[in-house]
């Protein structure tokens, strides 16, 4: 089952729950089928990689994705965390941020 979110890829988020909590980064990715985002430089974990013919093996260290409802979108102005809307204007549906009011573009 396929859902509709109202993050997405290069948003600019803030992690609120969890270990990583307080941490900003942008959505790198966004997984559908499990409802996680991978945010850049956050929730970082190191995993053991097997030589193969076009890299080397060894420890490798990416980051793991977070389930969608632990980040919120960041307001540019305040720095904190805001919720995701939608409005119609002239016949359009775009993306408004709750806490200033204002369009994401």
């Amino acid at each position: 089952m396929k859902t509709k979110f109202k993050l997405k890829k290069g948003d600019e988020v803030i992690v609120i729950a969890g270990r990583e909590k307080g941490k900003k980064g942008k959505i790198t990715e966004v997984i559908t089928g499990t409802s996680r985002v991978v945010v850049e430089g956050v929730n970082k974990v190191k995993r053991h990689q097997k030589p193969s013919k076009t890299g080397t093996g060894g420890i490798v260290e990416k980051e793991a994705p977070l389930h969608i409802s632990n980040v919120m979108l960041l307001d540019a102005k305040s720095g904190k965390g805001t919720r995701v809307g939608y409005k119609i204007e002239n016949g359009n549906k775009v993306r408004v941020a709750r806490r200033p009011g204002a369009q994401i573009l």
